[in-house]
């Protein structure tokens, strides 16, 4: 096979990836949040009930922003239900999920939570526009960040929580554009909402950072003229417009399945084109920028293996086991997602446990980490600085969904310190690729480290019984010669190439 090929140079940068990228999201769905991060009674848990196991690979993954309390669940949340005693706290059916809430776990001990992974982890905050307004979010807003001497922010003081939390990012409701979202809402209507909320919040905090809800996906019929309404009330008002986004195999089709980052980048560039259309149209200099705030693979055509009856509590839902393959297509996403951080500015893994998740526990038992554990985690320690524009010549190969795709993905980010960081993904599923990367003025010479993940077996997995099956594993024959870096990257292979 003939080398894939790409130039770096400093001159040519995309922008600087903000810290935000590196986002999650815990949402009160499935054991994400009971027996997740939380479990009194638990071996491992502290004093507060939070899984110490988990919160060390919390920290180890490397997540920032945390995204809370949906999603779905958000659409019929009463956030006051969440705080004070907890012994007074009601059960509540869950209408998302078709779950009971117990409400033991809270937006108070969300924020304790963040503190405990680290200085870190910042809270964005979602506000229910399906069932309830303008009013609710006041009063929330009012209660989390207001020092004291009012009756919400006393509350807080009163439940123990003397300082404001201080949330800066907050979400306008959630995939209000989706009919199965409680309060599901058109274009118009979720706009006027949307500009009513994000109004009266910025006259209590001017400096307030605002997300408008986008589309849930790029194959929505309405995708587009969605954003183009709801901009077109809220652009003065709101920072970011969210995208999400899910891909899974189906019908045996894994070519396609590995291309998938394909239709994550034209979603993000259409998304960025509309934004910018109705910023000419209301000849405004200001940008919206992107928060792709739910983005994974996601088997949702999989029947669940585990007995589940409506309104369990924690049921043991969307609890996919990841594989190499999903691993490779999981880096991928995480390329797409660096390769537009001028306008992608914050994005978060959906989900942090259990869900989706990179984390995996068990009730009185093991936490692990799946197989897309270490793309996220390394892409997090070593994808941070200037993202310099990588345009593949890369080999080709023919997809159902997409057409003809590059089999290398890539993209590469240069940190403060002048050292590099190269993300590959080879598509192939079949053959090794040769890499040759032309490094221009970067004044690199030396190679700090090439791992991959890969297997023969592409479907082998992480698990309870076997949690170190999969992990990356140094490649050796890399070299650095007058300026051009050689590799090969094995088939279906996530490669991290460092150099200084």
């Amino acid at each position: 096979m003939r080398p894939a090929r790409f130039a770096l140079d400093p001159a040519f940068a995309i922008g600087e990836v903000n810290p935000r990228l590196f986002g999650s999201f815990v949402e009160h769905l499935g054991r994400c949040v009971y027996t997740g991060i939380y479990e009194p009674g638990h071996p491992s848990a502290d004093e507060t009930g939070l899984r110490t196991d988990v919160l060390e690979l919390v920290r180890e993954l490397g997540v920032t922003t945390i995204r809370y309390p949906g999603g779905n669940f958000v659409s019929g949340y009463n956030w006051e239900d969440s705080v004070g005693p907890v012994e007074k706290r009601p059960r509540r059916l869950d209408l998302a999920w078709r779950s009971t809430e117990t409400n033991r776990f809270g937006l108070c001990e969300y924020i304790a939570f963040l503190k405990k992974i680290g200085p870190q982890a910042e809270p964005m905050m979602a506000i229910n526009l399906g069932t309830r307004g303008v009013a609710e979010a006041l009063e929330l807003q009012e209660y989390a960040n207001h020092p004291s001497g009012t009756a919400r922010s006393d509350l807080r003081v009163a439940h123990g929580d003397k300082d404001p939390f201080g949330i800066k990012l907050w979400c306008l409701g959630n995939e209000m554009d989706g009919p199965w979202q409680t309060g599901h809402k058109t274009a118009e209507e979720y706009g006027r909402l949307a500009a009513e909320t994000a109004r009266a919040m910025r006259q209590i905090e001017p400096d307030l950072e605002l997300v408008a809800c986008g589309s849930s996906g790029q194959s929505m019929p309405t995708f587009a003229e969605w954003e183009a309404t709801v901009l077109a009330e809220t652009y003065d008002l709101v920072d970011h417009i969210s995208l999400h986004a899910y891909y899974e195999e189906t019908d045996g089709d894994r070519d396609s399945f590995l291309a998938s980052a394909v239709d994550t980048e034209s979603f993000i560039e259409n998304v960025v084109a509309t934004c910018d259309h109705i910023g000419a149209r209301l000849k405004s200099k200001k940008k919206i920028n992107l928060s792709f705030d739910e983005w994974n693979v996601w088997y949702q055509s999989r029947p669940n293996p585990h007995p589940v009856e409506d309104w369990q509590e924690a049921p043991r839902i969307l609890e996919d086991v990841y594989s190499v393959t999903d691993a490779v297509v999981f880096g991928s996403l995480l390329i797409a997602l660096l390769r537009h951080a001028d306008r992608v500015t914050v994005a978060c893994l959906a989900q942090l446990v259990n869900v989706i998740a990179p984390i995996m526990t068990e009730p009185g038992g093991a936490a692990w980490r799946q197989t897309t554990f270490f793309p996220f985690a390394q892409a997090s320690k070593y994808g941070r600085g200037q993202v310099l524009d990588v345009r593949v010549d890369s080999p080709t190969y023919g997809t159902k969904k997409y057409g003809e795709a590059d089999l290398l993905h890539a993209t590469a980010v240069r940190a403060e310190d002048g050292s590099v960081t190269v993300f590959a993904v080879n598509r192939s599923q079949s053959e090794p690729l040769p890499l040759e990367v032309a490094l221009n003025r970067l004044g690199l010479t030396t190679i700090v480290e090439h791992s991959a993940l890969a297997d023969t077996d592409p479907d082998a997995t992480n698990t309870a019984d076997d949690q170190q099956r999969v992990t990356p594993h140094p490649v050796e024959g890399t070299t650095l010669q007058d300026g051009t870096l050689s590799a090969v990257l094995e088939p279906l292979s996530w490669n991290v190439i460092r150099l200084r």
